[in-house]
């Protein structure tokens, strides 16, 4: 009867998710700009919602919970980080992504990244933009697969590959529904859910265990490391790992999923408000993912009982689901898996419509007016993603944490000149994306990678490149405005 229960309520909520999606079809348009870019009238309420619950997937239910399950409250030091540097993107980057990707008729990422302000495409940058953004946006839609597979697993002992399909036809047919405006719409009710589902669990766990002065207090008795803010033997001190972080929420820059929403909003002059309801949720949401891990930590003492390396990250991103079942009756287990759900579909199709532009709108330009193209291609990632998601080995927080630092770093840099309108030619562009990948892959394999997360050596790198270039040129007399 418990289990008829549990698997009644989730599903009731995602029938509601993909009939959200199939009812923004009645908006829609039959243009490729429509699918892709929903004509640029969204609401910022949409925007902001959809935004955030974008941004906070299944890294944060599954990978963050995690996260703090092992190191304890450092793990806040992440979220600090990451917020401040998001929100630095939101003063400068967002306003402008919308105004010129108006101007250029861009409607992706990639397409932005490769228009000069008069309009003019360097077919190179949007290339290799577009292969990038495949490539990792693919990846990262794959471990948000894996997360939702990850908790059907824990819940039903379902086989693994079983929550992957279900999540990519789910997508797949509200994506094919509406485009990105489906996204936008499902994102927004799902957002919903998941805060509701996180405060729920946590008000769950506080009652066994008690407020802060009790957590703490359990966690001391488990580990006093558990509750030392400040991490061991870090090379360049607690400002250099917190940088580190700040650098993670500046990668926002590189992340195609999340910037086409800023095309997509209805006007410059509603960024403010959506940035406002954006950081509500986010700064609130954290909060209560890095408590429900820390709480995890002491209502589960043998989830990762005498395992070690990628074993006890993979045993620890199942704390949510485990917890979920500990605590919670059978109705409220399928709401808690239903916000997870929702948490790893809001991502994935995001990514995989990204995914979709990058095939149709930049790699093979020729198809930029099809949305019969742009479904084909949407249908075609969703089934990589999906491959990704069955065979790979590493956990959802490794995978995200890889993918985010490298787009990041090879897309960022590259848009921060773009918007400034400063002078980009593409063999400059390119020589930025291999600096960027180079840098992080080569962080990740050093010493100091556990003292700065790789997103900050990756962005500033290529800055560095091209402020050396720049500055060469000028010193020799030629110009180094756009043209």
């Amino acid at each position: 009867m418990d289990q008829i229960l549990v698997t009644v309520s989730f599903a009731v909520f995602l029938i509601g998710f993909t009939a959200i999606g199939a009812l923004s079809s009645r908006q829609k348009h039959d243009s490729s700009e429509d699918y892709l870019v929903a004509s640029r009238n969204v609401n910022p309420w949409l925007i902001a919602l959809s935004a955030v619950s974008t941004n906070n997937s299944g890294y944060m239910f599954i990978g963050l919970i995690g996260f703090a399950f092992r190191a304890g409250v450092q793990a806040v030091w992440v979220q600090v980080g990451w917020i401040l540097g998001d929100f630095l993107t939101w003063l400068w980057v967002h306003k402008r992504v919308r105004e010129q990707s108006e101007k250029v008729n861009a409607n992706s990422v990639p397409g932005l990244l490769a228009s000069d302000r008069k309009g003019r495409i360097q077919r190179p940058i949007a290339i290799a933009a577009g292969i990038l953004t495949f490539l990792f946006l693919g990846g990262y839609a794959a471990a948000q697969l894996k997360a939702g597979s990850t908790t059907l697993h824990a819940l039903f002992d379902w086989p693994m590959w079983l929550g992957a399909v279900i999540g990519v036809v789910i997508v797949t047919v509200y994506c094919f529904a509406g485009g990105i405006r489906a996204s936008i719409w499902t994102d927004a009710a799902q957002s919903i859910v998941m805060v509701g589902a996180m405060t729920l669990l946590l008000g769950y766990a506080m009652v066994e265990v008690g407020g802060l002065a009790g957590l703490f207090a359990a966690l001391e008795s488990i580990d006093p490391s558990l509750i030392e803010w400040i991490p061991d033997g870090l090379g360049f001190g607690l400002g250099g790992f917190l940088a580190g972080w700040l650098f993670g929420g500046i990668a926002t820059i590189g992340q195609p999923h999340i910037l086409i929403r800023f095309m997509a909003i209805d006007s410059t002059k509603s960024i403010r408000k959506a940035r406002n309801i954006y950081f509500g949720w986010y700064i609130f949401f954290s909060l209560t993912a890095v408590l429900v891990g820390l709480y995890s930590r002491v209502l589960l003492p043998e989830l990762a009982a005498g395992l070690e390396g990628s074993d006890a990250v993979r045993a620890t991103e199942a704390a949510l689901p485990t917890l979920s079942m500990e605590l919670l009756p059978p109705v409220l287990i399928g709401v808690m898996l239903a916000g997870l759900f929702a948490a790893t579909m809001s991502t994935a199709d995001s990514q995989i419509l990204s995914c979709s532009a990058a095939v149709t709108q930049d790699t093979f330009p020729v198809l930029d007016k099809s949305t019969k193209a742009s479904k084909a291609a949407t249908l075609s990632v969703a089934v990589l993603a999906l491959v990704i998601a069955l065979t790979a080995e590493s956990g959802v927080f490794t995978i995200v944490l890889m993918a985010w630092s490298i787009l990041g770093a090879a897309l960022g840099p590259v848009l921060i000149v773009r918007l400034a309108g400063w002078w980009l030619p593409s063999s400059l562009a390119l020589s930025m994306m291999g600096v960027g990948i180079a840098t992080v892959v080569l962080w990740g394999e050093s010493p100091w990678s556990g003292d700065i997360y790789k997103a900050m050596p990756g962005i500033l790198a290529p800055c560095a490149f091209y402020a050396l270039v720049a500055g060469a040129r000028k010193l020799s007399g030629r110009p180094v405005a756009a043209p």
